[in-house]
């Protein structure tokens, strides 16, 4: 079985190419990739060759976590049949790439406990499901704040301030230095960080990624407020300690999503309390990817690109 994929060779080394799939058992699913994201975050490290060192990760590998398509196979332990909508999260399925991501591809063979069901509706959007659990996962739990201020108005930016607002909470504020990325609020307010004259932000949730931001941030913070790093930083961290320390200010990092998170925004996006809309806004054939990446990594209009592989051949 072989499948067209994305293969990053190196830094910058990329194309589409064939390769052979791992054959799947019993607990497995094979599904056929209608869609695919390309992450401005962990997918442009690679890009870059910025990433720092992952357990099960390196060159050449095929990149992308976000992808959704329909079983054509399915394991006699999986409970999918042919014909199932399914968001898939990266698959470990290539013969000679590493697969730690893997999810651009117009085929993959996953675990069937990896995926999640989606309304076959969703078209491109069924990719996103991972950004949204992301989002989710930095501000659900027990005494975690929902951020009364949101740094950047990416993806992730929006989707952390459209679940602000899903929760009952007020709506926050949302900081962005890029006039063209300032439009598409939905009930919350996008401004320059300069116009903000606030100090008593309660819970900053970064989502910029942007690690020189941080002592900024602290000194925005009430006494006892609290910063979450929810994007990916390659650099070391460092701010100034007599801030933090008059502020008593508290650092918290959000890591990777987890199935309950998926779960979670599942439910609110069938109850039309989440929505996905207005998030893409490139779309393109997969057999273009290899300008795709470019442009989703510098061009500034791009709030998401995702592949189309269902003509890829």
């Amino acid at each position: 079985m072989e499948a067209r994929a994305v293969f990053l060779n190196g830094p910058k080394d990329l194309r589409l190419d064939t390769l052979a799939l791992k054959p799947p058992g019993e607990d497995d699913l094979v599904v056929d990739i209608s869609y695919s994201g390309i992450s401005t975050g962990t997918e442009k490290l690679f890009w870059t060759g910025e990433m720092p060192p992952f357990p099960g990760s390196g060159y050449p590998l095929v990149p992308g976590y976000e992808a959704a398509g329909e079983v054509v196979e399915a394991g006699s332990a999986t409970g999918f049949k042919p014909g199932d909508q399914v968001f898939v999260p990266g698959a470990d399925c290539f013969a000679d790439a590493f697969g730690l991501f893997g999810g651009a591809a117009s085929r993959l063979v996953t675990r069937a406990d990896r995926v999640t069901r989606i309304d076959s509706g969703m078209g491109p959007e069924g990719a996103l499901l991972a950004l949204a659990a992301t989002a989710r996962h930095a501000m659900a739990g027990l005494n975690k704040r929902v951020p009364d201020l949101i740094v950047g108005h990416g993806v992730l930016g929006r989707l952390l301030a459209r679940l602000t607002i899903a929760a009952g909470a007020p709506a926050p504020t949302v900081w962005e230095i890029s006039e063209a990325r300032r439009g598409g609020a939905e009930g919350y307010e996008v401004i320059d960080p300069a116009d903000d004259p606030r100090r008593d932000y309660e819970a900053i949730y970064d989502a910029s990624g942007n690690a020189d931001i941080l002592n900024d941030l602290i000194g925005r913070l009430t006494k006892g407020g609290e910063i979450v790093l929810a994007g990916f930083y390659p650099q070391g961290l460092s701010f100034a300690f007599p801030p933090a320390f008059m502020k008593e200010a508290r650092l918290r990092v959000a890591a990777e999503w987890a199935r309950e998170d998926l779960t979670a925004v599942s439910a609110l996006l069938d109850s039309g309390a989440l929505s996905l809309r207005s998030l893409i806004t490139h779309s393109v054939p997969a057999e273009t990817a290899t300008d795709a990446y470019p442009t989703a990594f510098e061009d500034p209009d791009c709030l998401k690109m995702i592949l189309n592989w269902k003509d890829a051949a």
